[in-house]
Formats: structure tokens, sequence, C-alpha cells
């Protein structure tokens, strides 16, 4: 059986969907981004305290076909923003139509109205979100960092980065740097 989780992103998720499930004694098979396949049919009581223990780390079951949809949406846009964004000269409404097979004017207020952000901004939070990553861990220049982000500048990066977050790139790992010194 296949069950679809929302907001399963990275490596991490998989890890703390495989282990909710094995601790509701629900045998796994498989974990992917986006889904998880369970050996037998599930309980609706069952299903209702994994989505519970789920929704603690922000994760959550979908249930019905637009939930599925906005997932779809969700993991179009995630791809796009790390891998396809750099590698394809196509836009992203493009990107989703191809992916999806669906008119992005549906597509988009579809995702809007149920999210309550439209694709774009949700875009660059992914982007935000990322940067704020690299930031971090990498010793990238800004330059890199925006050009690995799909920005055509680093003017723009800087930007859209403070008009997000508040700071400047440059301001935000001061900042973080000195934060991780004092731990």
């Amino acid at each position: 059986m296949r069950i679809k989780i929302r907001n399963m992103v990275c490596k991490t998720c998989i890890l703390v969907v495989s282990q909710i499930f094995e601790e509701a004694g629900i045998k796994v098979e498989d974990v992917k981004i986006g889904y998880v396949v369970v050996e037998d049919k599930i309980t609706p009581f069952k299903l209702d305290a994994v989505n519970k223990q789920l929704k603690k780390g922000g994760l959550e079951v979908i249930d019905g076909h637009k939930n599925q949809l906005i997932n779809k949406i969700k993991i179009g846009i995630e791809e796009y923003a790390y891998l396809e964004g750099r590698q394809s000269n196509l836009k992203l409404s493009d990107f989703l139509i191809k992916k999806i097979d669906l008119n992005y004017a549906y597509i988009s207020s579809l995702f809007s109205s149920k999210q309550g952000i439209t694709i774009e901004k949700y875009l660059i939070k992914l982007k935000i979100e990322r940067a704020q990553v690299m930031l971090l861990c990498d010793e990238k220049e800004l330059a890199e960092i925006a050009w690995e982000l799909g920005y055509s500048s680093v003017p723009h990066f800087s930007g859209q980065f403070k008009k997000t977050t508040g700071i400047s790139p440059t301001r935000f790992k001061k900042i973080m740097k000195q934060t991780y010194n004092e731990i």
C-alpha cells in the first residue's frame, strides 16, 4: 500500500517517516521523497496515530486528489529549485506544465488557495532556505551561491535574501558564525 506524505523534502524526512511508521508497528517496504510503501493495509486508527506523529515533524499524510496535486506541485518546484533550474532553460511555469501536465493557471490558483502563498514566492522561500544552508555549510562566494540558485546577479540574490530574511547574506553568515562560535 502506497501512502503519500506531504512536505517530505530531504533524506532526513525519509528517516523520520521510516521511524514513525516502524514505531507504530507498520512494516515499511520502501520510503522515497513524497511517499511510503507499507506491506499491509493500515487501519484508520493507526493511520490517524501515524499522521499525528508526522505532523509533529511538519509532515502529513496526503488525502484527496487536490492535496496529492499540491504535493506534486511542491515536489516539482523543489526539483526546479534544486536541480532543473540551473540545468534547464525552461521557466518555472513551463517546467510545472511539463511535469504535471495541467494548465498553469489552474496549478497556480490551486496552489495559492491551498497554501496561502504563490508558486513564485514558494520558490523564493526554497531558494533562500537553501542559501542559508549554503552560507552556513559551504565556503562558497556569494557569486557562486547566486549562480547555483539561478539568480542573474549577486545584487539580485542579495536583495531577495534581505527582503525575505530582513538581513543581507553577508550579515546572516557573520551572525551565524558568531552564534556557533559561542556554543
